[in-house]
């Protein structure tokens, strides 16, 4: 065969496949933003492209007089932020310490980590609700914070600590000769360095209270303390309240934390996947 024209097919096939992923993600993605423009409740009468489109339910979920919308995006908000400073803050440190220092169980505690990441977190279910109530942060926010920001340690210390091991040991020994201590190389020289990772496992950490329903639907109970994605899962659950459009205008207000997110975050999100799993 001609290469130009084993080049062409494949440019072809390639394009091919790109629109085909294409449209599986962007139909449902039409389908939840045309749902969410319905004035109507029901799933089965909505339309992709609504003929009499209204922002009824926006207007609902940030006005409407028995609509919890913000008091959860609030508390989502405040989960995302903490669960994403506290993780880069203890990741950093602990991944420092494995990167750089020798110690004993250290080859232990790595095998650990990787043993840790083979266990679904709904088997710790149990153990979580118990270990909350006994601490008296069963039904808070900081309850949560906690399991998110302890659960994520394993699989980011062996991200960010592959990060670190590319970062060059001359660089610790050239501070310490000049009379640099362990924190300031860790200040100074490490974190500078090491921002493409760790903008990663920040991103990584914020999203996952906005999407995760599983954790906060064990832990909460108080609605007013709901996060979004519990809160309105009551949206569809409830006998009587099978709101679906009301459920994809909030599921739609979801996404802006999230893209803005990405937008400040992208410069960093392929550097850091891809030197972070370069050394490990």
């Amino acid at each position: 065969m001609n290469p130009k024209v084993k080049s062409r097919i494949e440019v072809t096939l390639i394009y091919l496949f790109l629109l085909i992923m294409f449209l599986v993600i962007a139909y449902p993605l039409a389908w939840t933003i045309g749902m969410s423009l319905n004035p109507g409740t029901s799933l089965y009468s909505a339309s992709i492209i609504p003929e009499n489109w209204s922002l009824t339910h926006y207007k609902w979920l940030l006005t409407g007089e028995n609509s919890n919308y913000l008091s959860w995006y609030k508390n989502s908000l405040i989960v995302a932020i903490a669960n994403a400073f506290f993780s880069v803050i203890l990741t950093a440190l602990i991944a420092y310490a494995f990167s750089r220092y020798k110690f004993v169980g250290r080859k232990y505690g790595l095998y650990t980590f990787l043993l840790l990441q083979m266990f679904p977190s709904l088997m710790a279910m149990v153990a979580i609700y118990v270990m909350l109530n006994m601490i008296g942060l069963l039904d808070t926010l900081q309850g949560l914070i906690l399991i998110y920001v302890g659960g994520q340690i394993p699989f980011n210390a062996w991200l960010v600590k592959g990060f670190f091991d590319t970062i060059p040991r001359e660089l610790d020994e050239a501070a310490r000769i000049d009379g640099a201590g362990h924190l300031t190389v860790f200040f100074k020289i490490m974190l500078p360095l090491a921002k493409p990772i760790l903008g990663v496992v920040a991103l990584f950490n914020f999203m996952a209270p906005f999407v995760d329903f599983i954790l906060p639907r064990i832990v909460l109970r108080d609605p007013e303390k709901f996060t979004l994605a519990v809160g309105l899962f009551n949206f569809i659950n409830n006998e009587f309240a099978n709101n679906f459009t009301r459920f994809a205008a909030g599921s739609v207000m979801i996404a802006l934390p999230i893209a803005i997110a990405y937008l400040f975050s992208q410069k960093y999100l392929i550097s850091g996947l891809t030197a972070g799993g370069t050394k490990g």
